[in-house]
């Protein structure tokens, strides 16, 4: 028990916080680029109402 508590150094946890921020960055920019892509290629191959497929039935 004692070996893992002197493992432990706060200051470290601290330092690495940057890099975790970091990733977190880099995750919310990528679902932001996956957003922006599926919204643009939605409109670019919307049908537009006179040529929709005409419906036979």
């Amino acid at each position: 028990m004692s070996m893992i508590a002197a493992l432990f150094e706060p200051l470290n946890f601290v330092e690495n916080l940057r890099y975790m921020g970091l990733g977190m960055l880099g995750i919310f920019i990528v679902i932001g680029v996956i957003t922006l892509l599926t919204i643009f290629l939605n409109k670019v191959t919307e049908q537009k109402p006179d040529e929709q497929p005409d419906q036979k039935g």
